[in-house]
C-alpha cells in the first residue's frame, strides 16, 4: 500500500489559496513527505497528497481534484478520492497504479485550477512538475528541502543525469514559490536556491 501511515497534524498557509502539510513517511525510511492544496477559480487541487488529521480539514476548501506527478506519489490519493468525491489525474504512460485515475494527462495538457504539467524525467521516465499561472511551481521528486535545497538522493533516480537536466530546465519557468514533495516550500527566491544547488554539485 502506497499511503503513508502517519498523518500531519495541521496545514500551513503558504500564500493565499495555497496550503502545505508534511509528515514522516515510514515507506521511505521515516523521511519527510509533503503535499500541497491549491485553490483557484472555484477548484481545489490536492497535489501528491499525504494524510492530514481529519480535524485539520476544518476551514480548508474541499478538494475537487487530485493531481499525481508520478506513480511513486499515489500516497493518499485513493482515500481522498472517495472521501471528497474528487477526480484523480495521473500522468499518461506510467506503470499501472494501485487504482485507475479518472483522467490521464500529458505535457502541456490543461489540468484543474489551470495547472500546467511540465515533463521532468530523471527520477522516473514519466515524471512531472506542475506550474500554476500565479507563479507557484509544484516540484515532485527532483528536489528536497531540509536545511537547504538538495537533490532527492540520486541513487533512487532512474537517470540522475536526466534529473540534473530537468532541474536546470526549471530555471526557464516563471515562478516565485517552489513547493516540494519532500520538505517545506521555498518562498524566498527559489530560483537562486536552485542555481546554488547546481553550482554546489557541478562536476
Amino acid at each position: 500500500m502506497s499511503e503513508p501511515s502517519d498523518s500531519a497534524p495541521a496545514a500551513e498557509l503558504v500564500a493565499p489559496g495555497l496550503w502545505h502539510w508534511r509528515a514522516r513517511n515510514a515507506n521511505i525510511g521515516g523521511s519527510i513527505s509533503s503535499c500541497q492544496l491549491y485553490e483557484r477559480a472555484g477548484e481545489a487541487v490536492l497535489v501528491d497528497p499525504v494524510p492530514l488529521d481529519d480535524e485539520a480539514w476544518a476551514g480548508l476548501p474541499q478538494p475537487t481534484a487530485v493531481v499525481l506527478t508520478a506513480k511513486c506519489h499515489q500516497r493518499s490519493a485513493w482515500r481522498y478520492r472517495r472521501q471528497f468525491v474528487a477526480t484523480v489525474w495521473g500522468p499518461a504512460g506510467t506503470a499501472p497504479m494501485d487504482e485507475r485515475p479518472d483522467n490521464m494527462y500529458e505535457e502541456g495538457d490543461p489540468l484543474p485550477a489551470a495547472l500546467r504539467p511540465v515533463r521532468t524525467p530523471g527520477p522516473e521516465p514519466v515524471h512531472f512538475c506542475l506550474l500554476a499561472e500565479d507563479g507557484v511551481l509544484f516540484c515532485s521528486d527532483l528536489l528536497a528541502n531540509a536545511d537547504r535545497l538538495e537533490f532527492v538522493p540520486l541513487q533512487y533516480h532512474d537517470d540522475p543525469d536526466e534529473t540534473r537536466r530537468s532541474v536546470q530546465g526549471l530555471l526557464e519557468l516563471e515562478f516565485s514559490i517552489l513547493c516540494l514533495d519532500h520538505g517545506p516550500p521555498i518562498t524566498d527566491d527559489p530560483k537562486a536556491a536552485i542555481s546554488d544547488l547546481l553550482q554546489r554539485t557541478a562536476g
